[in-house]
């Protein structure tokens, strides 16, 4: 349809013409009225406002899935709970800040080096803690700008004191050699914990899980509390309560597991009774703790895939969301 003419007395003399043209002035007039102009405006939400309010605060970072098998598709053990521009790392497995260099050329600038402050150690074993003297130093050179903060279980403070100790020629090069370095930021600043809140600095609450792995006397998983999600994770543990009781219908379970098929055809079962935890188990402590994601990480697969992870889990009777993570996967 043209344009309303603005005076259709000029218009030809044609009764039919009009009678249309009468009825278009008078849908102008209704258009225009006061009653109309009343009438409050439709809210307008911005698209990129919408976008973001689906996506949560609190980003899960799976680093590294690996385990002392060297697999050069899965880096150590490492996880990383990100909050806006903060970022929590849970153990310290090898190659822990090039991993979290990739999440930070994906997208998760939190995980860039000169960010990584702070990391909780679940227990003492190698394959947790063998990148801790990356994360001590590395970030140092690219600029964080204060120490890294150590928080883990008796016995870690022996070893962030004698990982600088180890590197003392190198810490004095940089310092007074040509490099010319003034900050001391490659310190760990250690506190050794016990069960329950270690960590609150009013934006994230972290607390730590007593758990059991094998002989070592002390072991933690770790629940993070945020603003908008809670996150609960294993590290190395056979089939724990205290994890059941801190999860509790929580956001994201991250939990190791093994293959139970595999090591029932084909290895001695003490070792992995008391030190990890099966897919049935697993599964039977999923039912419990009523997850609304479950994530198995720290995957012992022998010859078993992904696909038979969750297809055991399923089988020992599990229903809810479960992924079996890779690593740089986002949750």
């Amino acid at each position: 349809m043209g344009a309303i003419p603005s005076n259709p007395s000029s218009q030809p003399d044609d009764p039919s013409m009009n009678r249309h043209l009468r009825a278009l002035v008078s849908l102008q007039a209704f258009l225009s009225a006061p009653l109309l102009a009343s009438l409050p405006a439709p809210a307008i939400v911005p698209v990129s406002t919408a976008v973001r309010a689906q996506e949560p605060a609190t980003r899960l970072v799976i680093l590294g899935t690996g385990t002392p098998i060297a697999d050069p598709d899965r880096f150590g053990p490492s996880v990383a709970v990100v909050v806006g521009e903060e970022s929590y790392l849970v153990d310290a497995g090898a190659g822990v800040v090039r991993r979290a260099a990739a999440a930070a050329r994906n997208g998760i600038a939190a995980l860039a080096a000169s960010n990584l402050k702070r990391v909780f150690i679940t227990h003492l074993h190698t394959d947790h803690t063998v990148g801790l003297p990356d994360l001590m130093f590395t970030p140092w050179q690219n600029g964080r700008a204060e120490p890294l903060e150590v928080y883990g279980p008796p016995g870690a403070l022996r070893m962030t004191t004698n990982i600088e100790e180890a590197w003392v020629e190198d810490i004095h090069m940089r310092l007074f050699g040509l490099e010319g370095r003034t900050a001391h930021n490659y310190r760990a600043v250690t506190t050794e914990i016990e069960a329950g809140t270690v960590y609150d600095d009013g934006n994230v609450r972290v607390d730590a899980i007593p758990v059991a792995h094998t002989s070592w006397p002390v072991a933690f998983g770790y629940r993070f509390v945020t603003p908008d999600r809670t996150i609960v994770i294993s590290g190395d543990a056979r089939p724990s309560p205290s994890l059941v009781e801190a999860c509790n219908g929580c956001d994201v379970l991250v939990h190791e597991v093994y293959s139970r098929d595999f090591f029932d055809r084909h290895r001695n079962q003490t070792y992995h009774a008391a030190a990890h935890t099966s897919t049935a188990e697993v599964a039977a402590l999923a039912m419990e703790a009523r997850p609304g994601l479950l994530v198995l990480y720290h995957q012992l697969y022998r010859s078993a895939t992904d696909e038979d992870l969750i297809r055991e889990v399923r089988e020992a009777g599990y229903t809810g969301r479960v992924v079996s993570a890779a690593d740089l996967d986002v949750y």
